[in-house]
């Protein structure tokens, strides 16, 4: 049974606004170790939310209002996340785990070059590591990301979608964290574009070991991709399983309708869910 790497328990959030909405409702979850979980459901259930408040990146009006998160470090510390302080979260972020956000394909400075956007990670997170240490890791990066490391010098206008995906890619794995989070990471991906990251993310997962949040509104996909799934709707997990037996078993009236709103390449013509 593989071990945990991070526990959500009682999580809860609140947008503290007019009329007061409960984005996340009393979420508990286990992420094991080296895994990829899917978190699947409709736009606005509160995917998003969640990703960003187990890592304290929610801004006012958005309050936490109950819950505890505890990361499992490889060392067998256990890490309180909601107790560490302003800096401690700063180095947890990169270290222990990182994002790629949504939209991540246009978050690139378009006025530094891809070498230097990604020198700013190591140079601010690792201060004892030389300029030629720096580059070296660089360039490296670019190749486990299959984008090569002719392109330091380039501008994100001078890449494609996909590359300038991989980009951002290899700044989350930069500093080799347990855990990486994805947000929509393939959306605006033409279908094979999508097929080449979804392949890739698969086989740095095997090779470096860490585990994936994936988030996407695409059911089917995160089937592919996922050793388990969790369906979420309106801030609630509504089923959490193997991605076999959430296609071939779904529990849930909504996973079953999540299911069935994707059509069929094969079989007998059906009525389209909404």
């Amino acid at each position: 049974m593989p071990e945990t790497l991070m526990s959500i328990k009682d999580f809860s959030v609140l947008y503290d606004v007019e009329t007061p909405v409960e984005a996340v409702k009393h979420v508990s979850l286990e992420l094991k170790r080296g895994e990829i979980l899917g978190l699947a459901g409709e736009s606005g259930c509160g995917k998003t939310t969640l990703a960003y408040g187990v890592q304290r990146l929610l801004k006012p009006p958005a309050v936490i209002t109950s819950g505890s998160v505890h990361f499992h470090d490889a060392g067998g510390e256990v890490i309180d996340v909601n107790a560490l302080d302003a800096e401690a979260m700063r180095v947890f972020r990169w270290d222990k785990i990182s994002m790629v956000f949504q939209g991540a394909m246009n978050a690139l400075n378009p006025v530094a070059t891809i070498g230097a956007q990604l020198d700013d990670v190591f140079r601010i997170h690792r201060p004892g590591m030389t300029k030629a240490q720096r580059r070296a890791e660089c360039a490296d990066l670019l190749e486990i990301v299959a984008v090569g490391k002719d392109r330091l010098r380039s501008y994100p206008h001078e890449l494609s979608g996909g590359m300038r995906q991989r980009v951002m890619i290899a700044m989350a794995l930069a500093l080799r964290p347990q855990l990486m989070v994805m947000d929509e990471p393939t959306t605006a991906l033409d279908v094979l574009v999508q097929r080449e990251i979804l392949r890739q993310i698969s086989e740095l997962r095997h090779e470096f070991g860490f585990s994936v949040v994936f988030i996407t509104h695409d059911l089917p996909l995160l089937l592919e991709i996922s050793d388990r799934i969790a369906v979420m709707r309106s801030g609630e997990i509504v089923e959490l399983s193997g991605a076999r037996e959430l296609w071939e078993h779904p529990r849930h009236d909504y996973t079953r309708t999540l299911l069935a709103s994707f059509p069929r390449l094969t079989g007998e013509k059906g009525v389209l869910q909404r």
